[in-house]
């Protein structure tokens, strides 16, 4: 291991990388080249190894702890180390440690360049936000037709009310006249999702509430959190700074974090967590399932085209190229 070089650590495309991890009541330390995590039995200490370089985002939950050494050989490899609460949400923010991000000053800069060559026009800006929220609509007719489980739980995306939802969404995004226009169309579109997958899974009276402990909330927001992290470790593999948002507004901090991880929120982590609800899973049991979901579907690989395609195509208002997806 003495002989690797931190470009052997990467490899592996953050694209193509398979594990996400939440680890807690541990203690993430380097040992003999390698990143392990320590927990202690009642008689004996118990290391398990860490796929470093088979890793896009490493979550620090409760009683963690990490050595300097090990955040060098983790930014090495360019993993995304965050710090956040039980369960793997929230992210602490504010004054506390949110991210620790690799750094690296030798990240592509085409993408950056493309980005800002549109985005301080608020005209194309508004299309790119657009393009967003049309390919999640995309991802989501995808994911929904080709997953035999969602079907088997009841998810068609040939149901008339998601059609008829769909319908609505597409006419009031294509006359969006600001972000705040999409936002709105966005939130009532998922409203009507909630609705549906509420139904679907014999939950009906199913209220959306961020602080609430039931678990088809609890599972939501565990999973939204885990495709923020997605979010983040494509954004920083591309080199543009989570303030440059298309839809969360201009002066959020990470507001485009939030408008990469709402392409596969939809498709993937909303049907879930009502599933998962129903089932009576534990949060783990849970976090697996949204996982393999991500991987099945290769929802990082859907991440990375989209914002490649937005930041390289032009967006001004008369083009009408569909993202090559």
């Amino acid at each position: 291991m003495d002989d690797l070089s931190p470009s052997d650590l990467k490899a592996i495309l953050h694209s193509k990388r398979a594990n996400l991890y939440y680890l807690e009541y541990c203690r993430v330390m380097q040992k003999d080249g390698r990143v392990l995590y320590l927990t202690e039995a009642d008689k004996e200490n118990l290391y398990y190894n860490i796929p470093i370089a088979n890793t896009t985002v490493l979550l620090l939950g409760n009683g963690t702890s990490i050595t300097q050494a090990a955040v060098r050989m983790l930014t090495q490899a360019g993993v995304l180390i965050g710090f956040c609460g039980g369960g793997g949400s929230p992210l602490y923010s504010g004054s506390a440690v949110e991210w620790f991000t690799p750094q690296s000053e030798y990240r592509p800069t085409e993408y950056l360049q493309g980005w800002v060559g549109f985005w301080f026009d608020d005209a194309r800006r508004l299309q790119a936000a657009r393009k967003f929220q049309q390919s999640r609509i995309v991802y989501m007719l995808e994911v929904w037709q080709k997953d035999r489980d969602l079907k088997l739980e009841g998810f068609d995306i040939q149901d008339q009310t998601i059609q008829q939802a769909l319908d609505k969404f597409h006419t009031r995004t294509d006359q969006a006249e600001k972000p705040a226009d999409l936002l709105l169309t966005e939130a009532q579109l998922t409203k009507i999702l909630y609705k549906y997958a509420a139904e679907a899974t014999g939950q009906s009276g199913f209220t959306r509430k961020h602080q609430s402990i039931d678990k088809a909330n609890d599972f939501l927001n565990h999973g939204n959190y885990l495709a923020y992290g997605l979010a983040a470790c494509c954004l920083w593999v591309l080199g543009i700074p989570h303030g440059f948002a298309v839809m969360h507004g201009k002066t959020r901090r990470g507001a485009l974090v939030f408008d990469v991880a709402d392409l596969i929120k939809d498709a993937l982590v909303l049907p879930w967590a009502f599933i998962c609800a129903k089932e009576g899973a534990t949060e783990q049991e849970f976090r697996q399932q949204v996982l393999q979901a991500f991987t099945d579907h290769k929802a990082l690989d859907f991440m990375f085209d989209t914002v490649k395609a937005v930041a390289l195509q032009d967006l001004s208002p008369e083009e009408v190229e569909v993202l090559g997806l």
